[in-house]
C-alpha cells in the first residue's frame, strides 16, 4: 500500500510538472507571440538601419544626388557650393525617412511590450542620425568661411571642421566615432531582441537553454 501510495505521490507531481510546463508553453506560444514578433521585427529594422547610415555616410558621392539643389538669392559660389555638398546627406537620408520612421513610432509598442529600459538603442539611434544631420548643418556654414581674424580663429576653425566632418563621413576604421557608437547600439538592441526570441524568461526557455548546454 505504501509503494502504491509512492507511486500515486510521484504520479501527481509529474502530472502537475507536465501540467506547469504545459501552461508555460502555451502562455509563450500564445501571450508571448506578440513580443517575440516585435523584437525580431525591431531586430530586422535595426540592422537595415545601420546598413542605411553607412550609405548615408559614405565618402564617396555623386553630382546626381544635388542636382536639385538651387542656387539662393544672397548666396555667394562658395556658400551655394558648401550648402550643395553637405546636402548629400539629407538627400540620402530623406530616401530611406520611411525606415526610420517606422523605427521610432514602433518605440513606444517596443516600450509597452518589452520594457521602458531596454527601448534605450531606440534614443541612442535617433541621436546618431540627429548628430550626423546636425554636423550637416554645421558643415555647410564651415565650408564657406574663408576669413578669419587670427590665428586661434583659424585653428578653431580647422577644429570644428575635423570634429564635424569626422561624423560627416564615414572614416572607415576602427576609430570611427560614428560606428563604434553603431556597433554598441546594435550590440544592446541585440542582447535584448534575442532574449525574447529565445524566450529566456520562461520556464520553456530556460529548460531549452540547459538541454542546450
Amino acid at each position: 500500500m505504501e509503494y502504491l501510495s509512492g507511486i500515486k505521490e510521484i504520479s501527481l507531481l509529474i502530472g502537475i510538472w507536465v501540467a506547469i510546463y504545459g501552461i508555460d508553453s502555451w502562455r509563450r506560444e500564445h501571450k508571448g507571440k506578440r513580443e517575440i514578433e516585435l523584437a525580431e521585427d525591431s531586430l530586422a529594422l535595426f540592422y537595415e538601419a545601420i546598413d542605411v547610415i553607412k550609405q548615408i555616410r559614405h565618402p564617396v558621392s555623386n553630382s546626381i544626388e544635388t542636382k536639385d539643389i538651387v542656387r539662393g538669392k544672397n548666396e555667394n559660389e562658395a556658400q551655394f557650393q558648401a550648402r550643395k555638398d553637405a546636402s548629400v546627406v539629407y538627400s540620402r537620408f530623406n530616401k530611406h525617412q520611411e525606415l526610420f520612421n517606422k523605427i521610432y513610432a514602433s518605440r513606444y509598442k517596443f516600450m509597452s511590450q518589452i520594457g521602458k529600459d531596454e527601448s534605450k538603442p531606440f534614443d541612442d539611434l535617433r541621436l546618431i542620425t540627429d548628430e550626423i544631420l546636425f554636423s550637416a548643418r554645421m558643415l555647410s556654414k564651415l565650408w564657406a568661411r574663408d576669413n578669419f581674424r587670427n590665428d586661434e580663429h583659424w585653428e578653431h576653425h580647422i577644429a570644428q571642421l575635423e570634429k564635424y566632418e569626422s561624423i560627416f563621413w564615414d572614416e572607415l576604421d576602427k576609430d570611427d566615432l560614428i560606428n563604434n557608437k553603431l556597433n554598441l547600439v546594435i550590440s544592446s538592441i541585440e542582447a535584448t531582441c534575442k532574449s525574447v526570441i529565445a524566450g529566456n524568461d520562461t520556464l520553456h526557455g530556460i529548460l531549452n537553454k540547459r538541454l542546450g548546454k
